[in-house]
């Protein structure tokens, strides 16, 4: 079978996410570029019976001229022919009701002389609009194939498909007429090199101190020819621009039959007076978050309670059928409750990640970012850091990726600084089972939720934390730099449901299996330490125990769970536990709980599989659900519940503070270059979260 490698790239919010989506549907994955934590999108696409493309959805960009980490990734793979990722074909995806800021960048693949393929997406916005484009003229014109397309609905993705797999012919149009005076230079570089084009051999002597793919030698002899030749960096970038934009105007003056209508957009304007709004703009804003959060555990709680249930019931179901062993209780009593703490709160990230994905697609999640610029400046981050920050609700580590796209330095460290504050998808199981437990299940004027309100002052609570902490790192960072907000407004849409369908899909899938991987290996890891300890102690439990309750007769009906508890508290794991009580013991935690605080630094939710499994381990009744099993357990010392409002709201707080994730660091450590930054973040967030909740145990206590 015939295989390509086809580049998806153009402009941000020209809905390359939505024809990537049409193209892939689920055969998709993501990663990082070779060396850089940038996100890369690839997926298959079956084009007919005997050709198949790998698609890369490329970062958002406007121009070869990158000013980000993201565009000089897709700088320098349309620069380097000897790179894994440069394509066979280009598919640049425009806006086909905003032309002329859409085919700049097609300007200079042209030049570039790589196969391209233009797709005009959002013609039916288009249509809408009264603009009406001949087609035929256009592609005659860039002599190149064009394509209609509403990547929404589907409409002229077989005819994409069809093109793609055809041949597509090199345009013979040249752009950019190199300088004179320059041209010995290039042709030089170009022939050095042994470059497909002119364009190509002008980008090596514009960008070289950008094209990392390029050795110190080579780049050496580029700026050598460069001062030889007096080829100066930058000079004549101004001057392409205007002659492109030039090509571009009066392209779309032959090929634009009628122009767009400026009414079409004036629905989208009476919304925006209202959703921007100074007063209204922010009421709404934190509205809509209030019944997300509602809807969170209003819709979520009927399939927890059946996964929980039914997890509790395969448990018992395979305890009564294997026979007595060490490696049936491993499946008993460690894999089974770990898989059911992954699996139980897949119904509540879906819920999120659905919410989130709608706010996309619509085009809000746009007027959220311009919304909360004007906050964001007076706590020394950039109208940019938003986008950060609203990512951090999912997960910190992309959210922390995405600060490349931050050129003032002062702002993107401040914005990778406070980002980690941010309540991630990853807190939401441990928000779940802790308010699930300390918050009754009641409702405020018979309609709002208690747990929702609890769930969402604990997100709010970790924004407040998070621009407090970066106005305090307003005064510590100086930086005489300067940076503004420019971005498009898209116009408001109905959502593509099967956009949304395919973001909740793979967002779950995402923390089902990276997630699920990390829990479940630690769930089995800690039964292993939970069942073993040292031999000596380990076999004295049944002497000890029928000493203790030799005369006392309500202990001795209860004898295998006291030798079971016994043991737990002396093995691997319970003396992990007892030397790390001393210093959480002030903060209402006991032991057990120490033991989940240590394993959840590999990924905060792992504290409810270490909970499930620690409460599992040599239960000798039914296995309970794993709500059921934390309101039985009993604080020794006083005789009532361990987890009291108390201890629950400690262990909240802890938890929205905390940083709690080795990968987090791991991000923060390589986006910044070293370990000071990440090593300054997670002893402030440790202490910031060990002080706040024993703030608030001793106060409720």
């Amino acid at each position: 079978m015939k295989r390509l490698k086809v580049a998806l790239a153009g402009k941000p919010n020209s809905g390359k996410s939505s024809l990537f989506n049409q193209l892939t549907g689920l055969n998709q994955k993501t990663g990082n570029f070779p060396g850089v934590t940038v996100d890369k999108k690839t997926g298959i696409c079956q084009l007919n019976g005997d050709t198949q493309a790998e698609i890369i959805d490329l970062p958002g960009i406007y121009s070869l001229y990158p000013r980000s980490l993201d565009e000089k990734i897709v700088a320098e793979i349309f620069s380097d022919r000897r790179n894994q990722h440069f394509p066979n074909k280009v598919i640049l995806v425009a806006d086909a009701t905003n032309l002329q800021s859409s085919l700049l960048l097609l300007t200079q693949l042209i030049d570039l002389r790589i196969p391209t393929v233009l797709v005009l997406n959002m013609v039916d916005l288009a249509a809408k609009s009264g603009q009406s484009v001949d087609v035929i003229k256009f592609a005659q014109s860039l002599d190149l194939p064009v394509v209609l397309v509403n990547a929404r609905s589907g409409q002229g993705i077989q005819s994409l498909k069809k093109t793609l797999a055809g041949t597509i012919p090199v345009s013979s149009q040249k752009i950019y007429p190199i300088d004179k005076e320059i041209l010995p230079a290039v042709e030089d570089i170009k022939k050095h090199f042994s470059l497909e084009s002119n364009y190509e051999a002008y980008q090596y002597l514009q960008q070289v101190d950008h094209l990392t793919f390029l050795s110190k030698e080579e780049k050496s002899y580029i700026n050598e020819t460069a001062l030889q030749y007096g080829f100066f960096k930058g000079k004549y970038q101004g001057a392409e621009t205007i002659i492109r934009y030039q090509y571009i105007q009066d392209l779309l003056s032959k090929v634009i039959l009628k122009n767009a209508d400026s009414e079409w957009k004036r629905f989208s304007y009476r919304i925006d007076k209202v959703l921007t709004h100074k007063i209204w703009g922010y009421l709404i804003f934190f509205t809509i978050l209030f019944l997300i959060f509602q809807s969170i555990f209003a819709w979520a709680q009927a399939p927890m309670d059946f996964i929980d249930s039914t997890f509790a019931n395969l448990s018992n179901l395979l305890n009564n059928t294997f026979p007595e062993g060490p490696f049936f209780d491993l499946i008993t009593q460690g894999i089974i409750p770990g898989i059911g703490g992954i699996l139980i709160f897949v119904p509540q990230i879906a819920i999120l990640f659905a919410f989130i994905a709608v706010l996309e697609e619509t085009g809000y999640m746009s007027r959220v970012v311009f919304l909360m610029d004007k906050i964001m400046r007076k706590f020394g981050m950039s109208g940019k850091s938003v986008v950060p920050l609203i990512s951090g609700w999912a997960c910190a580590i992309p959210a922390i990726m995405a600060t490349r796209t931050i050129e003032n330095w002062k702002d993107r460290l401040i914005t990778i600084f406070v980002t980690p504050l941010m309540s991630c998808s990853a807190r939401l199981p441990v928000y779940a089972i802790l308010v699930a437990l300390i918050i009754p299940d009641d409702k405020l004027f018979g309609f709002f939720n208690f747990q929702g309100i609890a769930l969402m002052g604990l997100y709010l609570l970790g924004f407040l934390a998070a621009i407090l902490s970066a106005l305090a790192m307003k005064w510590l960072v100086k930086s005489k730099d300067r940076s503004y907000l420019i971005m498009e407004m898209p116009t408001y849409r109905m959502p593509n449901w099967s956009n949304v369908g395919v973001t909740i899909v793979s967002k779950t899938k995402t923390f089902v299996f990276e997630a699920g991987k990390v829990i479940l290996a630690i769930s089995i890891v800690l039964w292993v330490l939970a069942s073993y300890g040292p031999t000596e102690q380990m076999n004295a439990a049944e002497s000890v125990i029928d000493k203790q309750i030799e005369n006392n007769q309500q202990e001795a009906a209860d004898r295998e769970n006291l030798i079971m508890a016994y043991r737990l508290e002396h093995s691997y794991a319970g003396i992990i536990g007892k030397a790390l009580e001393p210093a959480i013991a002030p903060l209402g935690y006991d032991w057990k709980i120490g033991i989940a605080l240590i394993t959840s630094f590999a990924a905060r939710e792992v504290f409810v599989g270490t909970i499930a499994t620690i409460y599992s381990v040599g239960n000798t009744e039914d296995q309970t659900t794993i709500k059921s099993r934390l309101r039985a357990e009993i604080n020794p010392e006083t005789g009532g519940p361990r987890f009291t409002k108390a201890t629950g709201l400690s262990l909240l707080v802890f938890y929205t503070f905390a940083m709690q994730c080795m990968s987090t660091l791991a991000i923060v450590k390589r986006e910044t270059n070293g370990w000071k930054w990440p090593m300054m973040q997670l002893a402030y967030m440790t202490a910031l979260a060990y002080f706040s909740a024993l703030i608030v145990y001793q106060v409720f206590s």
